[in-house]
This record gives C-alpha cells, sequence and structure tokens, in this order.
C-alpha cells in the first residue's frame, strides 16, 4: 500500500486526486507563511536589527494567519470543506486539552 493510498484511507477522501490537490494545499499554505515573514520584518524594521521579541511575536500571530490561509487555499483548490472539518477537529482537540 503506497503512503498517498494510506493518506486517503487515514482523511477518509475519495480519491487520489483529493490526496494530492490536499498536499498542495499544504504546500502552497507553508510557502505562503515561509515568505511573508521576510517582507514583514524589513518594512517594520528596514535597519536589519529586529528585537528578539519581534520573533517571539511573529510565531505566536502566524498560528492564526496559517489557519486562515489553509482555509483560503482550500477554497481555491476545491477542498474547503476537508480543511474546514480539519480546523474544526485541530481546534476541539488543543480545546480539550486546555480543559484538562
Amino acid at each position: 500500500m503506497s503512503w498517498l493510498t494510506k493518506l486517503q484511507k487515514r482523511w477518509k477522501v475519495n480519491s487520489l486526486g483529493q490526496v494530492v490537490l490536499i498536499l498542495i494545499v499544504f504546500a502552497c499554505t507553508g510557502f505562503t507563511v515561509l515568505f511573508i515573514k521576510q517582507p514583514l520584518f524589513e518594512y517594520w524594521y528596514p535597519t536589519g536589527t529586529k528585537p528578539l521579541w519581534a520573533s517571539i511575536a511573529y510565531w505566536i500571530l502566524i498560528f492564526p494567519v496559517y489557519n486562515v490561509f489553509l482555509l483560503f487555499y482550500g477554497f481555491l483548490f476545491g477542498q474547503f470543506r476537508f480543511f474546514w472539518d480539519f480546523e474544526k477537529r485541530f481546534f476541539y482537540r488543543i480545546m480539550s486539552n486546555f480543559k484538562k
């Protein structure tokens, strides 16, 4: 059994093409988050020296931004329902860990 077939079963999707689209959405989201960091820091800190708190704030704020981009790219590639359900499961798991 190939790794794509394993992902298809795990994610409960209909086809291998849908698995490929989902992987493309994850890739596009990751690259977008990666590529927005440098222009943001160059705009906010044109001298090139950024304080440590700016990097920490970036990593905290990128979490919700990543999720928004995930839904956006999911919509563009026709996989919004999968990623909407993915986000709901993800946040449910996080919130249930805080209740313990």
